[in-house]
Parts: structure tokens; C-alpha cells; sequence
């Protein structure tokens, strides 16, 4: 048996490839849309992909089930439990096989006996699997986002983020029944799951990339939670805000996803059209550092620094149908090719596919060749900003500086700079309507997030706005008071 897992860092995704070399033949288990490190891996191997499969309609990527498929010919296999409402609409017509609790299929000499796992979705499936030849019994089990290490998939994601609404208690009691399914399995079966810590599909996943059912069961607090209503409590407490574009995700999923055939790289284009764009309804993406934007930068452009966060912050903030162009820095394009590649990358996994061009630094001297002015982020230090704070406390309300908290719930509930109004990034547009002061201050833990948001400001028609470095971090270590709730 040949078995290897593929993780998306950018997503905390994992997938995995299982194949039979005693037949040459492969299957791969929530596939990520670049479908390529499977098709390499397949041929390096000797194995040929018959058969691809998903354990449940994902919210956080775009599924790579149907450009495997296209892409090999492999045969699609899907779950057909959850009722009506969490079928997948494309079953019939690229001709899947439809998988339901219970059924046994074969990868050659390999067993795979599914299970219905409902709780994070209504449709999830997990897969025990069986090396026959080796006549020991099951090896391990698939669980897709069902258990985690350390952790079990959220239940209130169809209620907050699909906005199917009185869903969360009826999917954390469900949740709560296939664990009691998943604690009469042998210890001994290894866990393969489908994410990783950093993921928004739970709250508290390990880092390690696999476990065993029987550590699961020591360590696992879901799985030593044995009343019902302490658990439906605990799981629903204290799960992160999940990004918008995931209501997205669940219907291009279900849906049929887009069909690229190859991820395909936008033209370079003259830095001219800078002009041309910034009046067109094209979003242009800033992925330059957010040191380099804010020192300067084309107004109304937006900055997604490219790191590991780029795909998440681009996901939440950027409309799935736009017309994307990138400014990549062209010094970093030679020594690191791969920034363009892996932007363009990126973005398609969570459902922006239409990049249809990129520039270099040169638009800055264009734009000012054409007599416009650059665009900056102006910097504040916590001791400026303390000071500032302190000269405006007897001023009216909206006559002070407004602190924008653009940091998450948790964060924001340990802590944080009194009279601070709390926005989360991912809602920044929809709350800026309180922000109605100048100058804004935006702030964040440690000055990354607050600065996609004072671009995303800017990006809005906000003018005076101004970045707190080093964030609510460096407020504490300066010793500056702070508010708990």
C-alpha cells in the first residue's frame, strides 16, 4: 500500500493519496483544486488515479475533486446522506458514485468502509481503511474535518457562515452521536484528518499532522466529554469567527466547481494601465510588503501582503467574482519567481479565478509621471498615540481620534486599549460607519492585520488614516493601561 499526505500550509489543509501497488492503481481524499502534486506524485510512483473522493462539501476551499477527474478520468465518488438539501447538485451529470453509511468500495487490494459522521456537516463521511493482503484488519481512518487532532469540527459553521439559521444545537447533538461511533473503533487505527492547527474549522486543533483512536480518546476533550448538553455547550463556546467567502465555498462545492485544466498565469502588463484600472472596477492587489505599501503606494489599491495568511485575508475581503490585477515587487518576482505563481495559486483555491494581470513597481513612477501623488500609510508609535489619547480626553466624542480593534473576538475579550471601537478585518467595511472621526488609528495584535486594514480604509475613501505599530503587543509592553471584559 502507498500512502502520502499533501498539506496546504496557506489553508492548514491536508489531502491524502492511497494506492494499490499491487495493481497501480490510486484514489485521493479531498483533493485541493492544484490538482498537479497528486498527478506528479501518481506518475513518480507508478500509480494511475481511478478514483477521487471528499469526505463532506467543504467551506474553506474550492474542492479539487472535478479537476482531478477531468484532469485523469478518475471516477468521482460523493456522499449521498444529509437529505435533500446536501446533495451534490453535479453527482449525476459527471457521473459519481454516490457513497452512503455502510457501503464498501475497493481500490484494488485496499478496503474502504464508509461511515456517516455527521455534526460538522449533515453529509460527512469518514473512511476506515483495510489493507486486505496484509490480513491484520483496519489500519486507519479518514476523518476528513469530522475528528481532529486534538479537536472536532466545528457544528455552527451552516448556522453563522452558510446562514442556515437554528442549525447549531441540531449539528452539535449530531456531532456529539458519531463520536460515540468513532469511540467503539480499535485504539490502534491511525487518524488522518483533514486540516491542521491554524485552520477555521475548529477551534483548537494540534499541530501534529496525525493521531491514533486511541490517543484521540486520552486526549482529545470532545472524546472525554460524555454529557451531552456539556458538550453541545462546550463545542459551540469560543469557535472563531469564520470568514465570509465560506458561505461561498459551500455553494460553489455543492454546486460543481469551475473547471480550470491548469492554473493559468496572468500577462504582464504595462504600468501605464495603471491609470486605466484604478477607474475600471478591476480590484488591484497590492502584495507587497506592508512596510514597502505603506511607505508608498498607488491610493485605492489593495494591500494582501503575499504570506501564509495571503489566500484568507484576499478570501474575506475581496468579492468572488472580481477582476483581479497584482502588483508584485519586480526585486523579489527575480529572487523568489514563485510569488506570482503561488498569488495566482492562492487565489483560485478559495474561489478568485479571475487574475487577469500583473505589474511591477514601475506603476509608482508612472503614476507620478502622470502627475498624480502616491499614496502613504502614515505610522503611530503606542507612546504617541498614549499621549495623543490622553490630550484629546476632554473633547467631545467625535471630536477624539477613533481607535479602530481590528483584531478577533477572543483577542479583543483579553484585552484591550480603552475606548477602542472593536471591528473585526474580515468586517471592517460593514462596521466603518461608527468610524466617522479623523484621524483613525487602526490597530491589531501585532500591526499585520492593521495594516491590510488601513489599505482596506483607504481602498473605501477614508483619508486620514494611520497604523499603530507593533499593535495592542506593544501597547501592554509599554506598560499602557488596558480594558477586559
Amino acid at each position: 500500500m502507498f500512502f502520502r499526505q499533501f498539506y496546504d500550509t496557506p489553508l492548514a489543509q491536508a489531502s491524502y493519496m492511497v494506492g494499490c501497488q499491487a495493481t497501480g492503481e490510486a484514489i485521493v481524499i479531498d483533493p485541493s483544486r492544484d490538482v498537479e502534486p497528486y498527478v506528479r506524485t501518481a506518475a513518480q510512483e507508478g500509480l494511475r488515479i481511478v478514483q477521487v473522493t471528499e469526505t463532506h462539501i467543504h467551506a474553506d476551499f474550492v474542492s479539487g475533486s472535478r479537476e482531478l477527474s477531468a484532469r485523469t478520468g478518475a471516477r468521482v465518488l460523493l456522499s449521498a446522506e444529509g437529505g435533500r438539501d446536501w446533495q451534490y447538485a453535479y453527482a449525476a451529470a459527471d457521473n459519481a458514485q454516490l457513497l452512503r453509511d455502510g457501503d464498501v468500495f475497493m481500490l484494488g487490494n485496499i478496503k474502504f468502509d464508509v461511515i456517516h459522521t455527521p455534526g460538522h456537516t449533515p453529509e460527512h463521511l469518514s473512511f476506515v481503511v483495510t489493507d486486505t493482503p496484509a490480513a491484520a484488519g483496519a489500519m486507519g481512518i479518514f476523518t476528513g474535518d469530522f475528528v481532529f487532532v486534538g479537536d472536532v469540527g466545528r457544528p455552527d459553521l451552516l448556522e453563522k457562515a452558510a446562514h442556515i439559521a437554528g442549525t447549531m444545537e441540531s449539528s452539535a447533538r449530531a456531532l456529539f452521536a458519531s463520536l460515540k461511533r468513532f469511540r467503539a473503533l480499535p485504539d490502534h487505527l491511525q487518524v488522518w484528518p483533514g486540516h491542521g492547527a491554524g485552520s477555521a474549522c475548529g477551534k483548537a486543533l494540534g499541530a501534529v499532522p496525525f493521531s491514533t483512536v486511541g490517543y484521540e480518546k486520552l486526549a482529545n476533550w470532545a472524546l472525554n466529554t460524555g454529557d451531552e448538553q456539556a458538550f453541545v455547550s462546550e463545542v459551540l463556546s469560543g469557535q472563531p469567527d469564520p470568514p465570509t467567502y465560506f458561505a461561498r465555498m459551500k455553494h460553489v462545492n455543492k454546486e460543481g466547481p469551475r473547471v480550470l485544466r491548469g492554473l493559468v498565469m496572468p500577462a504582464k502588463l504595462p504600468a501605464s494601465d495603471i491609470h486605466v484600472l484604478m477607474q475600471s472596477r478591476t480590484t488591484v492587489i497590492d502584495v507587497r510588503p506592508a512596510a514597502t505599501y505603506a511607505e508608498s503606494h498607488v491610493p485605492g489599491t489593495l494591500n494582501i501582503p503575499y504570506n501564509k495568511s495571503f489566500s484568507t485575508w484576499a478570501g474575506w475581503l475581496v468579492p468572488g467574482e472580481a477582476e483581479i490585477t497584482l502588483i508584485v515587487n519586480a526585486g523579489e518576482h527575480v529572487v523568489t519567481p514563485d510569488v506570482l505563481t503561488n498569488a495566482v495559486r492562492d487565489l483560485a483555491m478559495v474561489g478568485l479565478d479571475h487574475v487577469t494581470g500583473w505589474m511591477d513597481q514601475n506603476v509608482l513612477r508612472a503614476w507620478t509621471e502622470a502627475g498624480h501623488q502616491l499614496g502613504h500609510i502614515q505610522q503611530i508609535t503606542v507612546s504617541d498615540l498614549a499621549a495623543r489619547l490622553s490630550s484629546e480626553a476632554a473633547l467631545p466624542s467625535n471630536e477624539r481620534t477613533a481607535v479602530a480593534d481590528v483584531r478577533n473576538d477572543e483577542e479583543w475579550s483579553h484585552g484591550h486599549i480603552p475606548g477602542a471601537a472593536h471591528i473585526p478585518l474580515g468586517h471592517l467595511l460593514d462596521g466603518a460607519r461608527i468610524l466617522h472621526r479623523a484621524p483613525i488609528v487602526v490597530q491589531c495584535q501585532s500591526g499585520a492585520r492593521s495594516s491590510i486594514a488601513a489599505s482596506l480604509l483607504q481602498h473605501a475613501g477614508f483619508t486620514n488614516v494611520v497604523n499603530l505599530t507593533g499593535g495592542y503587543n506593544a501597547w501592554v509592553e509599554n506598560g499602557q493601561p488596558v480594558e477586559v471584559e
